[in-house]
């Protein structure tokens, strides 16, 4: 009789991949993508590094699923701010401004998930991270413009150029090193999402009002 896994020991083993998953998130959060290995993982979750292995075959394995985790649980929460905004323009702005906010609450580790050099072989990964955040931003662009809020415009060049905004002006290196209390980080966020709404052609009093609106996490 072939074996069957009970419901403990599958709700073990869950466990267990989620306390390596946990392990390698905080590790890049603290260090970089350059830190996540094989030992200190599972050095950090308290098991064998053979355990690790047997989930992640390799170190890329375990990166892989580190920005693929980080993808979902940003591109989650930019949908879920932008689902409860009351209209397409609140919608946008309450967007911007989540990935905004939650990117400088973990500044270390959107840099290492978003932009920091690794393996040739994890580009794809954040291309395709980079190429989600543009769809979503294009489609709360596209909804906008379609209600009359935006001017016309090339949503395929205005949400990548966005998305550069946020990259460029919150993570990269020449980005300024914020305080670290809330009050900066909340100025630092209503300025970035500011200049996005500005560029995609929202007057001036109205992106003021939009920002001062958004319920920033």
């Amino acid at each position: 009789m072939p074996y069957r896994r009970t419901q403990n020991v599958v709700r073990r083993l869950a466990e267990r991949e989620q306390t390596i998953r946990d392990a390698a998130q905080s590790i890049a959060a603290e260090a970089g993508m350059g830190a996540v290995q094989i030992a200190a993982v599972a050095q950090r979750a308290d098991i064998a590094a053979g355990t690790v292995y047997r989930y992640f075959p390799s170190k890329n394995d375990l990166i892989a699923d580190v920005i693929l985790g980080a993808a979902e649980r940003e591109l989650a929460a930019m949908r879920a701010a932008a689902d409860a905004a009351p209209g397409p323009l609140s919608a946008l702005a309450a967007c911007i401004a989540t990935f905004a906010a939650r990117a400088l609450q973990e500044r270390r580790l959107a840099w290492a998930v978003i932009a920091e050099p690794v393996d040739a072989n994890i580009d794809g990964l954040r291309l395709a991270f980079r190429r989600r955040l543009a769809t979503e931003l294009e489609n709360r662009i596209k909804a906008a413009v379609t209600g009359g809020h935006l001017p016309d415009q090339d949503t395929r060049i205005s949400a990548p150029a966005i998305v550069g905004v946020l990259m460029e002006g919150l993570l990269g290196p020449l980005a300024p090193r914020a305080a670290a209390d809330s009050g900066a980080m909340r100025e630092a966020v209503q300025t970035t999402t500011l200049l996005a709404l500005r560029a995609l052609g929202v007057v001036d009093a109205r992106a003021r009002g939009l920002v001062a609106q958004c319920a920033l996490p």
